[in-house]
């Protein structure tokens, strides 16, 4: 099949034929038809996320079971599906206890990987799907089946960015009826969390960001205010629109350490801080501890959105189809294959919300 290899991090990707052996026990191989690109697949090409090369990115797929592995009910070859890299072994005690997105089994793929390049040598599979390439071969508990009249483009953002977003409002942080909020980083991630704190009936719902055009696209989605962090002290105009108190939930979708900082003195007195985007695994945030214990804020860990895969995408498929979830707006620009690099360059330049590769 052909894919994009990461061979040295900072490169262009090698697009090239590369051999994938056949599902295993447990396992379905998916005919990738859409996989969008995220930050997290750039971070992974730039080297700041430990995937060591050569590897192939991608994570956000939607297509078709190709073939079943043994033991694997529920689906048949042909069915429409997203995969998500949110896996789990049904056994643990996060995964018994209703959280599958924490699952403790130990999931690696290294010399595992069902990917061979020419040589022979293993090429790793990016977040356990490694989708910028035409296959790919992952665990059944990643995968979702889907309406037959959903869009494959639209579905693939399902399988990250939008449950990521959209679960940190609603499934993580619960927001409340008329609860402020403000959301650092209005890219692919957070224009989702927006549109979660939009359904739920919160009030402010405030952008916060540094590209008036991502800002002007939060207004589609729901944002009731915008704030360039560029122009004005963010915190202070968090404050001003929230009659001096901060925001109820703060939800940073981006992974910077400034902007992780910024969600503490943001929030209210009880006020959360959320922090959704994936940071550099070597950085580190410093903050007074004063605020979090006299005015009692929270800090929240938030993974892929607290998203139960098989329970959740299907109400977020719901949605999309009652027309309340905005998915094709999401998407920026479609390329093939070929092109992946130069859809990563205008998704890391702030110029597209979401890029989509169409095989």
């Amino acid at each position: 099949m052909k894919a994009a290899v990461c061979y040295e991090f900072g490169k262009p990707l090698v697009i090239e034929d590369i051999e994938i052996r056949p599902p295993a026990p447990g396992e379905v191989k998916i005919k990738n038809v859409a996989t969008a690109v995220c930050h997290s697949d750039i971070h992974l090409v730039r080297g700041t996320l430990p995937f060591p090369p050569p590897v192939v990115g991608g994570h956000e797929t939607a297509g078709y079971v190709e073939e079943i592995g043994e033991g694997v009910t529920g689906f048949e070859k042909g069915d429409p599906v997203v995969v998500s890299l949110l896996i789990s072994c049904g056994e643990c005690r996060m995964c018994i206890t209703g959280h599958p997105n924490l699952c403790e089994y130990p999931w690696e793929r290294g010399a595992d990987s069902p990917y061979r390049n020419q040589k022979g040598e293993p090429v790793d599979q990016g977040f356990l799907i490694g989708s910028f390439a035409e296959y790919t071969v992952v665990h059944k508990s990643q995968v979702v089946k889907l309406p037959p009249d959903m869009p494959f483009d639209a579905a693939s953002l399902l399988a990250c960015g939008v449950a990521t977003g959209f679960g940190a409002v609603v499934w993580r942080a619960k927001v409340e009826l008329c609860s402020s909020v403000a959301v650092i980083g209005v890219g692919g991630v957070g224009l989702n969390s927006i549109q979660g704190a939009s359904l739920v009936g919160a009030y402010p719902i405030i952008a916060v960001d540094v590209n008036d055009a991502k800002l002007e696209a939060a207004k589609q989605f729901g944002a009731t205010h915008t704030v360039n962090n560029t122009e004005v002290d963010p915190i202070q105009a968090v404050k001003d629109l929230t009659d001096g108190r901060g925001a109820d939930y703060v939800f940073v979708t981006v992974g910077s350490p400034q902007a992780l900082e910024q969600s503490i003195p943001m929030a209210a007195p009880r006020g959360s801080a959320v922090w959704v985007g994936i940071p550099n695994i070597k950085d580190t945030v410093t903050f007074s501890p004063f605020p979090v214990f006299r005015e009692e804020r929270s800090i929240i860990g938030c993974w892929m959105g607290n998203t139960n895969l098989k329970n959740d995408i299907p109400k977020l498929v719901t949605l999309y189809q009652l027309g309340k979830l905005k998915l094709d707006e999401l998407i920026t620009k479609r390329y093939t294959l070929e092109e992946i690099d130069e859809a990563m360059e205008t998704v890391e330049r702030g110029e597209a919300l979401r890029n989509v590769i169409m095989f």
